[in-house]
């Protein structure tokens, strides 16, 4: 289960989101508990290896790890991965994690996670980042973040800037693009619709859990 930093479990979080909100709206554009043992992944790692990571993972595995991890049903996850494949085709990885957040206008989100690579690769890493909306108050869910272009895990450890207009609801989830340096990543969130609209920013992930959201 993925807990909140302190500052966002008192009283305090409602001085720290108000103080979050004067940070200037340049700060936007300026950039632009998981196993080691992947619950959703390949039959062993020796077929693993042996698969070309350029094919990618294809919609039942997809479907039935989004529908376990984020507790939907399968249509609801099907619905999801085949808008995903239309547009984008098959992921090279995928990436299962919590996150949290809060938001007073501006506001701030926080995650950690694993990346399984279709190759057999995994790796643990973290996220953090500013967030712009409408909205005010907390959060908490499960994210099931698609990566594509991504052939070196070590090139998931940037900033990566939501894509204008990618932000989208299918069958109660929400799912949104972010684009770097040929790398996209589709997280994909189930119950978080509400906050839709704070989705406006960038998200940078980390080898180490940073507080700062920057």
């Amino acid at each position: 289960t993925y807990t909140l930093p302190r500052a966002l479990t008192s009283l305090a979080p409602f001085k720290t989101l108000a103080a979050l909100s004067l940070l200037p709206l340049t700060l936007m554009a300026s950039g632009c508990a998981t196993t080691q043992n992947n619950p959703y992944g390949q039959a062993d790692a020796q077929a693993a290896q042996e698969t070309r990571s350029d094919q990618g993972f294809d919609e039942n595995e997809l479907v039935a790890g989004i529908s376990k991890h984020l507790g939907v049903t399968s249509e609801s996850a099907a619905s999801v991965i085949e808008r995903l494949f239309k547009e984008r085709g098959r992921p090279v990885g995928y990436i299962t994690g919590d996150e949290g957040g809060g938001a007073l206008g501006i506001g701030v989100r926080y995650g950690k996670g694993t990346l399984w690579m279709k190759d057999g690769r995994s790796q643990e890493v973290y996220w953090q980042g500013p967030t712009i909306g409408f909205d005010a108050g907390a959060d908490a869910s499960k994210v099931f973040t698609l990566v594509y272009g991504l052939n070196d895990p070590n090139y998931l450890y940037q900033r990566f800037p939501g894509v204008d207009g990618s932000a989208y609801l299918v069958a109660g989830m929400a799912v949104n693009y972010q684009r770097a340096n040929g790398v996209t990543l589709a997280p994909v969130r189930s119950g978080v619709g509400a906050r839709l609209g704070a989705n406006v920013g960038y998200t940078s992930y980390t080898r180490k859990r940073s507080l700062l959201p920057l």
